[in-house]
């Protein structure tokens, strides 16, 4: 050893420091071992349906949904990882129901309530970020700019909201009068009727339905914001700690390469 340092010493003072230091790491650094591939893993998961922003049924948009975009772009990150069970489409109140039963491992996305991170975990990587507005008729003047005023519309007719979400919760709590739509899109057909004046939820969704309904000439968004919120993935209470930092690990590298930031921008035109 140390006639090979003896012999790295004159090289370099012989040749230049630049040669010895590059002699020194060909004699004696160790190869960096490559990083091993991850086990296959299936996770259990499902669509839910009547949110054509987040899962869009065949043939029902022109997007898979910014929700499913996310998913599969973390099969991409994470080639063993597979999400099954996609088949399964239910409304958001069944979704619950089976993420907190064990029905299902993981689902993108959802927002968070302390009565929900009860029930299930989530994974700290926010997927994105959403604005609470409201769809008015075009032909409709009053300008819906505070809770103060959806208070004063709820009591002429009451303000709509998709079926089974928190938005309705959270509306209620601030004396909001509100009724449950199957969906949005339904939801969008019942004020363009009349039975209500306007329908709450986020814009992700409502800029969706509108643009894919073809009732962008007669309803339009309100330009007012009366909430901001983030989307998360959840996991059930069964899924084991190492699947979950995983799953994290893949969601944190899609956040570092703006992956989840252009999934985001491409759902909010």
């Amino acid at each position: 050893m140390h006639a090979a340092s003896d012999f790295l010493i004159r090289a370099g003072q012989r040749f230049g420091a630049a040669f010895g230091a590059a002699l020194w790491l060909a004699l004696f650094a160790s190869p960096v071992p490559a990083a091993p591939p991850q086990p296959p893993l299936q996770l259990q998961t499902a669509q839910q349906s009547g949110s054509i922003g987040k899962y869009a049924a065949p043939g029902e948009a022109a997007l898979p949904g910014i929700c499913m975009e996310i998913l599969r772009a973390v099969e991409r990150v994470d080639p063993g990882l597979r999400f099954v069970g996609l088949e399964r489409r239910a409304p958001l109140r069944r979704i619950e129901r089976m993420l907190a039963q064990g029905d299902l491992d993981v689902f993108f996305c959802l927002l968070k309530t302390p009565e929900r991170a009860q029930q299930w975990r989530y994974l700290p990587v926010p997927l994105y970020r959403v604005r609470h507005m409201v769809v008015q008729r075009i032909d409709d003047a009053q300008v819906l700019r505070s809770t103060a005023d959806l208070i004063a519309s709820g009591l002429k007719k009451p303000v709509l909201v998709s079926q089974g979400t928190v938005l309705q919760q959270g509306l209620a709590r601030a004396g909001v009068v509100t009724a449950e739509a199957p969906s949005e899109r339904e939801a969008l057909q019942m004020l363009l009727l009349g039975r209500t004046d306007a329908v709450y939820g986020q814009d992700v969704n409502l800029l969706r339905n509108l643009r894919e309904s073809g009732l962008g000439d007669k309803l339009r968004l309100s330009p007012t914001v009366f909430l901001e919120d983030l989307q998360y993935a959840t996991v059930g209470r069964q899924l084991p700690a190492d699947a979950e930092q995983r799953l994290t690990q893949a969601l944190q590298a899609l956040e570092r390469d703006g992956t989840l930031k252009a999934i985001a921008d491409k759902y909010n035109r």
